[in-house]
């Protein structure tokens, strides 16, 4: 079905923002790091906030909001997800929901396994519930993937992100030597893969062997690229359901990340009694803006929004892939099968550990910084395309006339 093309706003517009995207650096530099999307809102979106403005509907999220319906839902249409509405529970976002839960399947001292290079808030997250961090990294895509469109692990579109993978002995030798759960990231930011479902039952399949957890973010699922197959890890199998929490949101697809709510998934007895045993601030801590926000998000009245949507995500996935190939030709960058979230390796250029101080410097292009993500992102950047072609293009043409090479002023 074709969509009428969803176009980003323009700069002078996008600065009259005051969130974090822009107001962390100033006006003469592209933002390109965090993850907020350049785009107008979905109208049903715009609707019920305007008219939740115009009524002084400012209070108190109520013990009800729709929003186990509106996600059973949204699962159905979108995943072909069957969610039982009283395994849905509420909270303020994903981060939060991931410590609430990591309290309440762990003891303090215990290890998790995170999967580096992965969102940075992962490690902090589980210092934060009184755990260590186990680091499994991912397993790198090899020379010798065949990556689809073009070669794999260089410059231009790489065709599959896929080439990534949960490292899945490793997970198994980490909780074999006492990890207690898994805190996994389907789709993986930053690399944008999207775990095979075979894998995601052989992880089900260890974490049970091992009497642990695993708490999957599928904040980006959403965004999944035409043509692939996206498993939420509950459906990959019976073992699965039985070991697994899902905590999403409809903040990244639909930038709603100020706003404050996100949703705890179960489906089995253990684990439901798991999350319905959370205190009742863990729920109240959700936005009233976000959770009316998110049900007019999973509302099929949306879908044709989200639609055009991705479809603008994939055409700057690809650009991206075209602009590196001619200008960052050194550059290694898979096209990520979920998302707007690019993981590139531009240490051929000599940029330093952290390039991305270099080039908001030396390009005044803001990007994330790979080291955050494990030191397998030394060398690294995140750029976030989810924004207009045209700025892509000026960042990408930016960042290309910075010479090879640390200049002497950079520390």
């Amino acid at each position: 079905m074709s969509h009428a093309p969803l176009e980003a706003l323009p700069l002078e517009i996008l600065r009259r923002r005051s969130s974090t995207k822009w107001r962390t650096y100033p006006a003469d530099v592209l933002p390109m790091f965090v993850a907020e999307t350049d785009y107008p809102l979905a109208p049903a979106i715009t609707a019920v906030l305007a008219e939740a403005v115009a009524i002084g509907d400012t209070g108190y999220t109520p013990p009800d909001p729709a929003l186990a319906r509106a996600f059973v839902g949204y699962a159905e249409r979108r995943f072909g997800w069957r969610v039982d509405p009283a395994r849905v529970r509420w909270t303020a976002d994903v981060m939060m929901g991931v410590v609430e839960l990591l309290r309440a399947t762990t003891r303090p001292g215990d290890r998790v396994v995170i999967t580096p290079p992965v969102y940075p808030p992962f490690a902090m997250c589980v210092e934060e519930a009184g755990c260590q961090v186990a680091a499994v990294p991912l397993l790198a895509p090899s020379d010798g993937d065949p990556g689809g469109e073009g070669a794999p692990d260089s410059a231009g579109d790489g065709g599959d992100a896929g080439g990534w993978r949960l490292d899945l002995p490793g997970i198994d030798r980490a909780l074999a030597d006492g990890a207690r759960a898994v805190l996994l990231c389907n789709p993986h930011n930053p690399t944008g893969t999207v775990h095979p479902a075979g894998d995601l039952v052989e992880l089900a399949e260890i974490a049970a062997r091992h009497d642990a957890v695993v708490i999957s973010d599928e904040i980006h699922g959403p965004l999944v690229r035409d043509g692939l197959d996206y498993t939420p890890f509950l459906t990959a199998s019976r073992v699965a359901a039985q070991v697994g929490f899902a905590v999403t949101s409809a903040s990244k697809a639909y930038n709603l990340a100020g706003l404050k709510c996100a949703l705890m998934v179960t489906a089995d007895d253990r684990t439901t009694a798991v999350v319905q045993g959370l205190v009742a601030e863990v729920e109240w801590r959700t936005g009233l803006f976000g959770a009316l926000a998110a049900v007019a998000a999973f509302d099929a009245v949306s879908d044709d929004w989200l639609d055009a949507e991705r479809a603008a995500i994939a055409r700057n996935g690809a650009l991206l892939g075209d602009l590196l190939r001619e200008q960052l030709p050194l550059a290694r960058y898979r096209r990520p099968d979920a998302g707007y979230l690019a993981w590139i390796d531009v240490s051929a250029y000599d940029w330093g550990d952290d390039p991305a101080v270099h080039l908001r410097r030396a390009a005044k292009v803001a990007l994330h910084h790979g080291p955050l993500f494990g030191p397998q992102g030394v060398g690294h950047v995140r750029l976030n395309f989810g924004c207009a072609p045209e700025v892509l293009t000026e960042a990408v043409a930016r960042i290309a006339a910075v010479p090879a090479g640390l200049t002497p002023a950079s520390p």
